[in-house]
């Protein structure tokens, strides 16, 4: 199974999905993660904090194509937070989604395999997705 997670410095979880620099892709197979690496985000897609608006009213000036395109084949994501919409267009690929705390990635896609770490549907960012 392959796991994303954002990251901005190559080692631990960033705070939003979306304004990541680049993603780990961890191979993990029978519990266990067999190899990662880093893929840098080359969608172009990118807002500040605050941009992004409520998707009930007012219509948003990006999609999130580029970075489906990063991550596929990635069955499952882990991060401290995303838009609403990110959220979407990943389940809508079949990609699950686990929220976790900003924090080594190795340590969190362990805890996951470990199954310290479930699929929720909250965690969204706070700047009005």
């Amino acid at each position: 199974m392959r796991i994303a997670v954002p990251t901005n410095d190559g080692t631990s979880i960033s705070e939003h999905f979306g304004r990541s620099a680049a993603f780990l892709i961890f191979e993990t197979e029978n519990g266990q993660i067999k190899s990662r690496r880093l893929q840098s985000d080359v969608s172009k897609h990118s807002h500040r904090q605050g941009e992004c608006k409520h998707p009930a009213t007012d219509v948003h000036s990006h999609d999130h194509a580029g970075i489906l395109t990063t991550l596929e084949g990635c069955a499952t994501v882990i991060c401290a937070g995303m838009g609403h919409r990110a959220a979407e267009a990943l389940k809508g690929r079949g990609v699950q989604i686990v929220f976790a705390a900003p924090g080594p990635a190795d340590a969190t896609v362990a805890a996951y395999l470990g199954g310290k770490l479930s699929a929720k549907d909250a965690g969204f960012c706070q700047c009005g997705h």
